[in-house]
């Protein structure tokens, strides 16, 4: 016979239970449930499970040349549920209100919802141009970079998650916030070779703070405008030859015919010059390989830190004499720039790629725009 104090205290505890949502015996099988499926990102997914709330935020590569398999996962947690048994991932309460981004991008998705304000640290906090962060500089402290992190002021920020990126493997900070206690997620937008594709990621940032549904209301005109502008100058019969980039130390890296930028540049009109490198990643070139390049080119555009043509020819003597610099046909994506050099083309630029299409068709065939809708949001023309 049960007594009636310990069936009271049974009642309470299923009471208890069922009140937080809880349910025993969960396994990492049932979160199966697609919960957002992105329509152009390649790299994330977001699942439950019947009857449950939380979720799981799943990065399918995580970093550069991730192995086949090599998904990390993130639990968001709701309603005092707890993680699937089987889950190695992190887990992180529903809403997280104190948030380290250790890329500038992470910043301006955390924007595009109205989550600035939840932003507690980023990396390199003087080269981010993003307003809010600029604004307040005694609420969002600097954590340094991976090879220089300060720890001691990041754990003084208090952060419910920190926002990582991998380059060519995990994050070195993974182990030491393994040790801390601080939850943390890979965002592998920069892997993305759509255009809309990294921009969706704001979606999966947006989950991670439990504002899944305004992350899809910002992104859902973005695609539409993007379509609408691409439609403008599909039919273009000339497509100018589009060189890219200037020499970084001793290298001059050109993307993949496959990349974001090359995609960004057909959508506009334009025609990538370079068609050699189908990888999945920037390969150097030698300068001499770079002058056969440019001098085809019939516009030059990403012209690193140039500010004005003449440095641009100054710098580059041996291209001063190309077609298209002799034409001063040289742009830039460094017209929102700060002056610690901060570069919103590399933040909300990455967000809003209907707006940087629209730049690149002002410079490839400003005749397909209305007159009164030529001006440039990132570019810029040097002068």
């Amino acid at each position: 016979m049960i007594r009636p104090l310990r069936r009271f205290t049974l009642c309470a505890a299923a009471l208890l239970l069922a009140a937080c949502g809880a349910r025993p015996g969960t396994s990492l099988e049932e979160f199966r449930t697609t919960v957002y499926r992105p329509a152009y990102a390649a790299g994330f997914e977001i699942v439950g499970a019947e009857g449950l709330q939380s979720t799981i935020l799943r990065t399918r590569t995580p970093w550069q040349g991730a192995a086949e398999g090599t998904a990390t996962a993130l639990f968001i947690a709701r309603n005092g549920e707890t993680p699937p048994a089987g889950f190695d991932g992190q887990t992180v309460e529903a809403g997280a209100q104190r948030i380290v981004c250790m890329s500038s991008t992470h910043v301006a998705m955390l924007d595009a919802v109205g989550a600035a304000p939840r932003i507690v640290g980023v990396s390199g906090r003087e080269s981010i141009a993003n307003g809010y962060v600029a604004a307040h500089p005694d609420r969002v402290g600097d954590v340094g970079y991976d090879g220089n992190m300060d720890y001691e002021r990041l754990l003084s920020l208090r952060p419910d998650l920190v926002l990582l990126f991998g380059v060519n493997g995990a994050s070195p900070m993974e182990p030491k916030l393994r040790e801390l206690g601080i939850p943390f997620c890979y965002i592998g937008e920069y892997l993305e070779e759509s255009p809309l594709g990294k921009a969706e990621w704001l979606v999966a940032v947006a989950e991670t703070i439990d504002r899944r549904e305004e992350g899809e209301r910002a992104f859902a005109p973005i695609p539409e405008r993007y379509e609408a502008l691409k439609a403008k100058v599909a039919e273009s019969a000339a497509r100018p030859k589009v060189m890219i980039n200037t020499p970084y130390g001793d290298s001059w890296f050109m993307a993949s015919a496959e990349s974001y930028v090359a995609r960004l540049i057909a959508d506009a009109g334009g025609d990538y010059i370079y068609r050699e490198n189908t990888s999945n990643r920037s390969l150097p070139i030698d300068l001499e390989k770079a002058y056969l390049l440019a001098s085809g080119a019939d516009v030059w555009i990403n012209a690193g830190s140039f500010r004005t043509l003449a440095e641009f020819r100054a710098r580059l003597p041996k291209f001063a004499g190309v077609p298209c610099v002799r034409r001063g046909e040289i742009y830039n994506c460094d017209r929102r720039t700060n002056a610690a050099g901060g570069n919103d083309y590399w933040e909300s630029g990455v967000v809003r790629p209907d707006v940087v299409l629209h730049d690149l068709i002002a410079v490839f065939h400003p005749e397909a725009l209305d007159a009164a809708d030529r001006e440039m949001h990132y570019y810029r023309k040097l002068e």
